[in-house]
């Protein structure tokens, strides 16, 4: 029974998580910008060949989002995988993807350990925009991507400068959640990956690790922070073992909104 358990948490489709976060980076009564937010895809066998990917896509594109920001860790190199597969094969499932504004990616570690300069021409082949201590505007939204936290490889202030050129922003995205505690004020949304929400973890709640410098403060799903919304995905693939257990594979589907200024 528990290797059935596992077996459907770890190979099923990805479970649709719907939120709503309202953020200055829009004016009150604006349309809304949906952001579908997947993180740590792992392309690797036995458990995320790139067809598996590519249906993966396909669910994605049926959900209609205006952007597609992906969190970090395309790939993974860990021993146990039973097939590593080449940059053109792990990235070449994502040029598929359909937003209507656009597609975003930031490194993750395993992004760096694996052959991030190869990643990265292939996401440039395919016109997907690698944004690393940068900003890209997509439709009205800034967004500034950071690089990779957990190799230490972020840039918050840098960040910040390549979004206020492009006329400011207040939605960050991140491999890790932990940059999140040092954003500063009128940063309004964090969307992050990387803890697989522990991927296996226990039954009652909880992981015995979410690979975090704060603990749990960032381990799973919406966080609401005073005026700041981190959301952090479960992922789509797995890391060290190929094998998820009372975690199932996310897309967040993040209907993100205007908000009016408050009034003296």
């Amino acid at each position: 029974m528990l290797g059935a358990k596992a077996w459907s948490d770890t190979l099923g489709d990805p479970v649709v998580h719907r939120t709503s976060v309202a953020t200055a980076a829009l004016p009150a009564g604006a349309r809304p910008i949906t952001v579908a937010l997947i993180s740590d895809i792992h392309v690797a066998g036995p458990d995320m060949p790139p067809a598996r990917l590519e249906e993966i896509v396909a669910q994605i594109n049926a959900l209609d989002p205006d952007i597609v920001a992906i969190a970090g860790d395309l790939v993974s190199e860990r021993r146990t995988a039973t097939h590593i597969y080449t940059p053109e094969e792990i990235v070449a499932p994502l040029a598929a993807l359909t937003p209507r504004l656009g597609t975003v990616v930031v490194p993750g570690n395993h992004d760096h350990w694996y052959d991030m300069p190869a990643l990265a021409a292939q996401l440039e082949r395919y016109g997907i925009p690698l944004v690393a201590n940068s900003a890209i505007r997509l439709g009205p939204l800034v967004i500034g991507g950071l690089d990779d936290a957990y190799t230490r490889r972020e840039d918050i202030p840098e960040t910040l400068v390549a979004m206020d050129k492009l006329g400011g922003g207040a939605i960050l995205l991140s491999h890790s959640p932990d940059p999140a505690a040092d954003a500063p004020e009128g940063i309004d949304l964090v969307l992050a990956g990387h803890t697989h929400c522990g991927q296996i973890a226990y039954p009652w709640g909880g992981a015995p690790a979410h690979f975090s410098d704060y603990g749990d403060r960032y381990a799973c799903g919406r966080i609401d922070e005073g005026k700041r919304t981190v959301i952090v995905g479960a992922g789509l693939g797995t890391s060290l073992m190929p094998v998820r257990l009372f975690t199932k594979p996310e897309i967040w589907l993040v209907e993100v909104t205007g908000k009016s200024e408050p009034r003296d």
